[in-house]
């Protein structure tokens, strides 16, 4: 009895399991043909980056060329990077002083700022080298800095010191000579007079002439003259346009006819902290929007020159076009006093002269 049971248990186990098999792999087989008939799953997409909001602050007012340059530098990379960035951009001083900024850059409390980089000269000495009287020519001329070593050596001082240059090597903002008691065409002309020279090696020059310094940013210039505290002025043909000192000054020695000795760097930066805290694609389209602004900048600034001295003849100031003669009469007071102190002054100072004067006009 035991014997029969045993062997019909066997039988059953043996087809009952064998059926099993066939009936997995009919399953499989239909499985794997029901599969292939599919589409493969999407990949998943990556999740977008939340939005994020950098500040940009300058010292100068809404119409003015800087103020634009930051309101299209905003509008292009908010596009670029589908509404990652944004900006709010504070202008005429209304979030830091002037000088204030490099500072806020540098410790991450602002994220970007149209700053004139002399401003920082009394912490980066080296940055004297960007408002330097007689180096640069035109804008063109500065132009040529981007490939040179001294564009190189400047934008490694400036990492170095917590800044990144981003719209720069377009930013060379001419500049001319306004003053009130009377016109100021020759060195010796300087002599006795209060003035504003916006910047460490132009204050030496000036003072070795004979003039009385008075340092201050460019937004206090129309208050200093209106009140007597200066006499006269160095500044960009932007800042004269932009601030109307026309209004209380009798006197422009222009550098409408292409001769300027005042050419100020005055870029676009972004403070290392908030650089490295972006995404690479973040950074490559602030480069790529960058060098979109500078070729913009540089033939806006061109137009700038002419339209300031064609401006204040209207309004009754006495314009004066520097000629070549008296722009090498300036040319060899800087040599003696501008170019002399900061190759002795300034660690590298000669190092950077040198590379300044290797880029030709």
């Amino acid at each position: 009895m035991s014997s029969g049971v045993d062997t019909s248990r066997r039988k059953f186990l043996k087809y009952g399991v064998a059926a099993i098999i066939a009936a997995a792999v009919v399953g499989v087989g239909g499985y794997a043909a029901w599969q292939a008939t599919q589409k493969p799953p999407a990949p998943p997409t990556p999740a977008k980056p939340k939005p994020r909001t950098l500040k940009i602050s300058h010292q100068f007012a809404v119409g003015d060329i800087r103020h634009i340059l930051c309101e299209k530098f905003a509008q292009k990379v908010e596009e670029e990077t589908d509404g990652t960035l944004k900006f709010e951009i504070y202008p005429a001083k209304s979030l830091y002083k002037p000088k204030e900024q490099y500072d806020a850059l540098v410790e991450g409390a602002l994220d970007l700022s149209v700053y004139p980089l002399d401003y920082a000269s009394g912490k980066v000495p080296q940055f004297s080298i960007t408002l330097m009287p007689c180096t640069i020519t035109s804008v063109d001329h500065g132009m040529k800095w981007k490939d040179a070593e001294i564009g190189k050596k400047l934008q490694e001082i400036c990492e170095k010191n917590g800044i990144k240059l981003l719209v720069w090597y377009g930013a060379w903002f001419a500049g001319g000579i306004g003053s009130i008691p009377h016109p100021i065409i020759w060195p010796e002309d300087v002599k006795g007079l209060k003035m504003r020279a916006a910047g460490k090696m132009f204050e030496h020059m000036l003072h070795e002439l004979g003039a009385a310094i008075t340092s201050m940013p460019s937004s206090e210039l129309y208050h200093a003259l209106q009140t007597k505290v200066l006499d006269a002025c160095l500044t960009s043909s932007t800042s004269f346009y932009s601030y109307r000192l026309y209004e209380v000054l009798n006197y422009y020695n222009s550098p409408r006819k292409g001769y300027a000795i005042w050419f100020m760097l005055e870029p676009l930066v972004i403070g290392m902290p908030t650089w490295n805290s972006l995404t690479p694609e973040q950074q490559d389209v602030i480069l790529k929007v960058s060098d979109e602004l500078n070729v913009w900048l540089a033939e806006e600034l061109k137009k700038y020159d002419k339209k300031t001295a064609d401006f204040f003849e209207e309004k009754g100031v006495e314009v004066h076009d520097m000629t070549k003669d008296e722009w090498d009469a300036w040319a060899e007071a800087a040599k003696d006093t501008a170019w002399k102190a900061f190759s002795e002054t300034v660690e590298g100072g000669k190092e950077l002269l040198d590379l300044a004067l290797k880029v030709k006009p």
